[in-house]
């Protein structure tokens, strides 16, 4: 059940990152999308963040976005990667 003041972001994410949802090429370039939102945005959680998560979080960002430009169609173990690059990318920055 969501709380009635919870962030519609907040929802997607939680979606997107549940084991049990089947993940689509959309899902992640949403989840990157967001992500990237955040830098652009100068999201004050982000600056809180020392250089070495900051530096960690960008190297899982970046490894998902390599994941979808030459993911194989119908691999479970890809998907499986996938899914948890976008969760560490998120871990520090969320809502």
């Amino acid at each position: 059940m969501s709380h009635p003041f919870e962030h519609p972001a907040d929802k997607r994410l939680q979606q997107i990152l549940n084991p049990d949802h089947p993940l689509c090429k959309e899902d992640v370039i949403w989840m990157l999308d967001y992500i990237k939102k955040k830098v652009a945005d100068g999201d004050p959680v982000l600056s809180d963040l020392p250089q070495p998560q900051l530096l960690k979080t960008f190297s899982y960002f970046a490894e998902a976005a390599m994941l979808l430009i030459h993911r194989r169609p119908g691999s479970e173990q890809e998907i499986n990667r996938l899914r948890s690059q976008l969760t560490e990318s998120v871990r520090d920055i969320r809502h």
